[in-house]
């Protein structure tokens, strides 16, 4: 499990006095402001976060230290990170998003079916991205109870269900 996650992006300025379009990861967008000051990746940078409203695709924000939109225009694409240990512990068969990147995929018979890439929603379910083993090539696998039966965080690992004919024959190693 990683140390920090990550619970936003920026857009981009907002308007001409340092305001910001944020992206949130969080599972209710407000809660992205919730967890105190958010750094950027490398840690440099760290910036408490009052909403200012609501814009197409996510929110509007001030940033402490952010007072021009030449400042706001520089932090575009900026990642914004918390510590783990602030994060409210997830419900039972809940997870972050952080914690299934990089686990193992295993089909109910124990073949390798590839590693975890990313995790996308696009609005009726999570997607997992798994890496087919040996290859750049991925599969989206619907991350649900059906299809992903068991996350074994402690061992690394996930046993999936697929549907069939989500993977070709020869992807399985």
């Amino acid at each position: 499990m990683e140390d920090r996650v990550c619970l936003g992006a920026i857009a981009g300025a907002f308007g001409v006095k340092g305001e910001v379009r944020l992206k949130s990861f969080t599972a209710e967008p407000d809660d992205v402001a919730a967890y105190g000051a958010l750094e950027t990746e490398d840690g440099k940078k760290s910036f408490e976060i009052t909403l200012t409203g609501q814009t197409k695709n996510g929110l509007t924000a001030r940033l402490s230290g952010v007072a021009t939109k030449e400042q706001a225009d520089d932090l575009r694409g900026t990642r914004l990170y918390v510590d783990r240990t602030r994060l409210p512990e997830p419900e039972e068969d809940e997870f972050y998003h952080a914690d299934l990147i990089g686990l193992d995929a295993y089909d109910t018979g124990g073949t390798h079916l590839g590693t975890v890439k990313a995790v996308h929603n696009h609005g009726a379910t999570d997607l997992l991205e798994l890496r087919l083993p040996n290859s750049s090539a991925t599969v989206l696998l619907p991350f649900t109870l059906e299809a992903v039966p068991t996350v074994d965080l402690a061992s690394g690992r996930i046993v999936a269900d697929p549907p069939e004919g989500l993977f070709p024959d020869d992807a399985k190693s």
